[in-house]
């Protein structure tokens, strides 16, 4: 059963390089009525993921990771079935307790990483939950209070 304001289209999943997304139509954009960077929730395949629209020399595209792409079963040429729908739903990253630790015993980290964005925030928590040893997991941590302690992004 289709959800309130969904937007369907058609269109090719693009791939330049290693880079691979989709492109918007201006007017799928317009009928979204969130500005020309709204938060969406994608659906490709019958699976679900969380994005936003960008614009990139002068069109609207959204970014299909290689995470997304497996998932989806999808590669660059693919026609796809797109829907969209507004996401409204508050963005949270859940910090893996160790790094939690790490921001609590660091002041400055701690506060230069609760102003960043989702996104940033994702940046240095990702790489973190993505490692296979604690060893590996304690480096990068020390790494991202390093950095976030420095004001890096």
């Amino acid at each position: 059963m289709p959800e309130k304001n969904e937007i369907k289209f058609t269109t090719e999943l693009l791939q330049i390089g290693n880079n691979t997304g989709i492109c918007v139509p201006d007017e799928v954009v317009d009928n979204l009525g969130a500005g020309k960077k709204p938060k969406v929730k994608v659906t490709l395949n019958d699976f679900t993921y969380r994005s936003s629209i960008a614009s990139m020399a002068g069109k609207f595209m959204l970014s299909v990771s290689s995470e997304i792409r497996n998932k989806t079963g999808v590669k660059g040429g693919d026609k796809l079935n797109v829907i969209l729908l507004l996401d409204d739903e508050p963005r949270e990253v859940t910090l893996p307790a160790e790094f939690e630790n790490a921001l609590n015993q660091n002041k400055k980290a701690k506060t230069f990483f609760e102003q960043l964005s989702f996104s940033n925030k994702q940046r240095f928590v990702l790489p973190i939950t993505q490692t296979k040893s604690p060893e590996t997991m304690q480096r990068r941590i020390q790494k991202a209070i390093e950095d976030l302690a420095n004001g890096k992004k």
